[in-house]
C-alpha cells in the first residue's frame, strides 16, 4: 500500500481494516500494567461488576483499534499523528472471542487553520465497541505548495 498525502484524500473514501481477534490473557495483561480495576483482572469479579464478564478497558480497545488502524488501508504520509479526540466512547464491552474491524471514512479535507507545520485531520471512528472523533497530523506531498515550516497543514475528518 501506499502512503497517501493530502490531495489524495477526497470526502467520502472509505477505509477498511484487517480483523484482530482479542484474547483473555490480553485483556489480563493490558488491565494489570495500565487498568488494574476488577472487573478487567478478575473473572468472578467481573461477573459481579456492571459488565456481568470480563471485559477489556476502554484503553485496551483504543489501543487495539490504534494498531488496526496502523495496519490498515488508511495510509497517510508520515503515520497517523493524533493531536487529539472530540469525542471518545465505548457504547459496548469488548469481551474474550470478540473481533475487531475498523472502518474509516473521509467526512473532511481542508487546510489547517492555525499550523502550517502539521495537518489536523479530524476522524471519527465508528467501531461497534469503539466511538471516536480525533486529530491527527497528515501531510502534503513535497512541491504542493511552499511549506513554512517543512508540512504544510491540513484537516482531515474521518468517520471510523
Amino acid at each position: 500500500m501506499h502512503r497517501r498525502f493530502l490531495e489524495d484524500f477526497a470526502v467520502g473514501q472509505v477505509f477498511q481494516t484487517g480483523r484482530l481477534r482479542v484474547e483473555k490473557e490480553a485483556i489480563f495483561a493490558f488491565a494489570r500494567q495500565f487498568d488494574p480495576q476488577p472487573f478487567h483482572l478478575d473473572e468472578d469479579a467481573a461477573l459481579r461488576s456492571p459488565f456481568q464478564g470480563l471485559a477489556a478497558s476502554g484503553w485496551h480497545t483504543a489501543a487495539m483499534t490504534m494498531r488496526l488502524l496502523v495496519d490498515g488501508e488508511f495510509r497517510p504520509a508520515g503515520g497517523i499523528l493524533g493531536v487529539g479526540f472530540d469525542e471518545l466512547s465505548w457504547p459496548r464491552a469488548v469481551r474474550p472471542g470478540d473481533e475487531l474491524h475498523a472502518q474509516s471514512e473521509v467526512l473532511e479535507v481542508r487546510p489547517s487553520k492555525s499550523r502550517h507545520v502539521r495537518g489536523d485531520p479530524c476522524s471519527n471512528h465508528d467501531l461497534q465497541p469503539e466511538q471516536r472523533s480525533r486529530t491527527g497530523l497528515y501531510r502534503e506531498s513535497p512541491g504542493t505548495a511552499p511549506p513554512r515550516r517543512g508540512i504544510r497543514s491540513i484537516v482531515l475528518t474521518l468517520s471510523v
